[in-house]
């Protein structure tokens, strides 16, 4: 019943090796998965080279039906799938059906978004050397995709990678997290499966030995969709070759706290964007920078705010913070911790675990060199820094590798407009916490934050078609 497989097409196939996941929570094993080779991605690529041939003829209505039929059925499977989402990496049972009602709107915008994408006439007359033709410009799909996914969005960011592509005529090879591999393969078969599905568009690959290196430097796909960790955001770059490659890296999102905010929604807000999936969120909220004349009262509200948070069994209803996704997680988090301590910082609330639960950490009296400031945490911990005025705060958010979001609690018109223009990400956040997004909006960042945009319109645009220019004589 929770046995992952492998699709090498529309071929389902097992094997005897597996690999058991287990529940971050209780350590229950929930799922397993087959353990692949360099023969399985092989035989991957091969299916969708030859199935690209066929899918860049489908129909559009076709595949948008396809898509329609998916998120239906997605949509009278909620609470199985949410339930997959928390056995494997530990999500609370309220933000595990959020992710799945967000999987099935990301995978509608990717049939309506297709729809409306199209090319553009020319007027070659335009200028002295030219002459009158018909010249327009189509977008065309890539051919084949690979789609590399994390496990602290198991669903919907598997959804952010296939839907775009499959809609546009590509074939996918997808590899999803080794911590959520039922999640993606739930799905996939929900694809692949359907009455509309393009045959052999979609073949799913698990870890192995080989298998990471093999995918990326095969010279079949034409796009890498990548979402993880800078250093093996890095990695790819140097094997992929040349490739289109859309790379979601991850980041060190930051806010400032202005003197005319409103206080007690900002804390309450900033609370959630800390401390949301127990800060496994690439945007999760890890440096507030508050406004000195304000600082205290902040303080005492956002412990106020974070004390209401409800910590510990994800199959709860009321949990806001269940485990993280394993045991390295929460070691690298209690070091930093240990390590900004023992540089002075102080913890003001929290910081405490019971096996992998982590409580809410809020430091103070960091310095901006700590881990726990510069890096990405991905942990439960967030740190208050005092700034004299708007322009210290802009300062040191933009002082980072990471540019992915940042976002300013302020009532000034002046410096919304100038964090509109000057501040260093991907997205800025006017009065509500970095960690908001939208699954229609561009979503990607600056510097080590990565390259491209996620969003079905971004995603179709920059990594799944290709411009080709036509004239007619």
């Amino acid at each position: 019943m929770n046995r992952a497989k492998i699709f090498l097409g529309s071929e389902e196939r097992d094997t005897q090796n597996v690999i058991e996941v287990k529940n971050p929570f209780n350590a229950n094993v929930v799922s397993t998965y087959p353990i692949c080779t360099t023969s399985d991605v092989e035989m991957a690529y091969l299916k969708a080279k030859s199935a690209s041939k066929e899918t860049k003829k489908s129909p559009l209505h076709q595949r948008v039906a396809w898509l329609e039929d998916v998120a239906d059925k997605l949509e009278g499977q909620s609470e199985k799938f949410a339930k997959i989402i928390c056995d494997e990496v530990g999500k609370p049972m309220l933000f595990a059906r959020g992710e799945v009602s967000r999987c099935i709107e990301t995978i509608r915008l990717s049939a309506h978004t297709m729809i409306t994408i199209g090319g553009e006439s020319f007027d070659t007359t335009a200028m002295p050397s030219g002459k009158k033709t018909l010249a327009f410009f189509k977008r065309v799909p890539v051919g084949v995709a690979l789609a590399i996914t994390p496990f602290n969005f198991p669903l919907n960011l598997v959804a952010h990678k296939i839907a775009p592509a499959l809609v546009s005529g590509n074939a996918v090879v997808l590899k999803p997290s080794s911590a959520a591999p039922l999640c993606a393969y739930s799905l996939a078969k929900l694809f692949i499966e359907s009455p509309y599905a393009l045959k052999d568009a979609l073949s799913v690959v698990y870890s192995g030995e080989g298998v990471n290196d093999a995918l990326v430097a095969s010279q079949i796909p034409r796009v890498i969709s990548f979402t993880g960790s800078v250093p093996v955001g890095k990695l790819i770059t140097k094997r992929a070759g040349i490739k289109k490659i859309a790379l979601e890296l991850g980041g060190n999102a930051a806010t400032f706290i202005d003197k005319s905010a409103n206080l007690k929604d900002a804390a309450k807000k900033c609370a959630i964007g800390a401390f949301v999936n127990s800060g496994q969120v690439c945007i999760s909220l890890q440096r507030i920078y508050v406004h000195v004349d304000v600082y205290d009262e902040f303080s005492k509200l956002l412990v106020d705010e974070t004390g209401k948070l409800t910590v510990g069994n994800p199959y709860d209803e009321k949990t806001f913070i269940g485990p993280m996704i394993d045991e390295d997680a929460i070691d690298k988090a209690k070091i930093w911790i240990a390590n900004a301590k023992q540089e002075g910082a102080k913890i003001l609330f929290g910081g405490g675990n019971q096996g992998l639960v982590m409580e809410p950490a809020i430091m103070v009296d960091v310095k901006e060199d700590m881990n726990i400031v510069c890096q990405e945490v991905f942990a439960p911990i967030v740190s208050l820094i005092a700034k004299q005025n708007y322009e210290e705060a802009k300062k040191s958010m933009n002082d980072s590798l990471f540019g992915l979001q940042y976002s300013v609690f302020t009532n000034d018109l002046d410096m919304t407009t100038d964090a509109i223009d000057e501040l260093e990400a991907g997205g800025v956040v006017i009065n509500d916490i970095p960690t908001l997004r939208f699954d229609i909006q561009p979503y990607g960042g600056f510097k080590q934050s990565g390259i491209g945009k996620e969003g079905p319109k971004f995603a179709i645009e920059d990594d799944y078609t290709e411009v080709k220019s036509i004239i007619i004589c």
